[in-house]
């Protein structure tokens, strides 16, 4: 820096002025200054290199070893193979001790081989159901936001494809299958398709968790032990996801099973957690319905709201198109009757007390 920049003062000047110039270099300034005349030259700064500002690419990062998935593969093949040798060897004793004991072992062997082989297939074909309705929820909510009218014709045609299993919906199949020649944009047709198919199954779902919940509410509250409420509320929570996944066509194995009650868990700590709602909480406590039930018949009620809310979740995960045309169930819808059940009959019990 010059002497004569050190020993500037502080000025102020507007960036319009004819006096202020842009300049990389400092010769401008120079031929201003031989000139007689003043001029406030800016040199700009250099930017920063490009370099620095690009993010690292994600396929550029160390990719681990799967330890684990070896380490789960090489055990469930290890297990497989002693299996299979102790299969052979019980069969090899039993030639050795009698020829038709041999021939029985062998006929149960290839009796157990197929059906594990018929149950791997249903169990493989159940994970493919619920992968199809996982990507038809995901395609309905692209559609949603990009409005794409082919995409949403398409969407439309694979759902009626879809809902051919139904007989319940051959009406709304139907209608569908009529508007789809028609122009119609592809989030209209998405709603279309939902008023259309998921109405029937949405009031469906609507009563099977209804009554799952008063059932748990009922036997929890006349149950004499908390060992036997806590296997009938697993027992009903596992029945009730998978009577919800065959109503919308998942229709699960075991393992499909296991995948949708994860998903359930996982869903219900992304929406607040087990929590039965405020509004009925709020309704239930407001009221003094707690202070006039018995503990049992409390915790019943409860134990009901829970079911409610885990039925609520399992409609979400399981049903094949987001909630955009139809209002989604609340608690309100499924649990109300259950609360204002409970509250007439303690009411019905304290008239003669009166």
């Amino acid at each position: 820096m010059s002497d004569d920049r050190r020993q500037r003062k502080p000025a102020a000047f507007r960036l319009d002025d004819p006096e202020v110039m842009m300049s990389s270099a400092s010769e401008l300034g120079e031929r201003a200054r031989a000139a007689g005349r003043r001029h406030v030259v800016i040199n700009p700064e250099p930017e920063p290199a490009a370099a620095a500002l690009v993010p690292v690419p994600a396929g550029s990062r160390r990719r681990r070893w799967p330890w684990t998935t070896l380490f789960w593969s090489a055990l469930a093949g290890l297990v497989s193979l002693a299996a299979g040798m102790a299969v052979t060897a019980l069969i090899e004793d039993l030639f050795a001790k009698a020829a038709w004991l041999g021939w029985v072992g062998l006929t149960l062997a290839a009796v157990a081989a197929i059906a594990l082989l018929v149950i791997a297939v249903r169990e493989i074909l159940g994970l493919m159901r619920l992968a199809a309705v996982e990507k038809l929820r995901e395609r309905a909510n692209l559609i949603i936001v990009s409005d794409d009218r082919e995409q949403g014709r398409t969407l439309a045609r694979d759902l009626v494809a879809y809902a051919r299993a139904a007989p319940r919906l051959a009406r709304g199949r139907a209608t569908l299958e009529s508007h789809l020649g028609e122009i119609i944009d592809g989030a209209d047709l998405v709603r279309l398709a939902e008023r259309e198919l998921m109405g029937p199954l949405d009031a469906e779902a609507r009563q099977i968790v209804s009554a799952a919940a008063k059932r748990v509410s009922v036997v929890t509250a006349v149950s004499p032990r908390a060992a036997i409420d806590m296997v009938f509320v697993f027992i009903t929570a596992l029945q009730l996801i998978r009577r919800l996944a065959e109503l919308y066509g998942g229709r699960p194995g075991t393992l499909g099973l296991i995948r949708l009650v994860r998903r359930v868990v996982t869903h219900l700590a992304v929406t607040g957690g087990m929590a039965a709602g405020d509004s009925i909480v709020q309704q239930m406590f407001g009221h003094g319905i707690a202070a006039k039930l018995s503990a049992r018949l409390g915790e019943g009620v409860l134990n009901g709201l829970l079911t409610a809310r885990l039925g609520l979740a399992a409609i979400e995960v399981t049903r094949p198109l987001p909630f955009a045309a139809l209002p989604p169930p609340t608690m309100a819808d499924l649990a109300g009757g259950l609360i204002r059940r409970r509250q007439g009959t303690s009411e019905a019990g304290e008239l003669p007390a009166g």
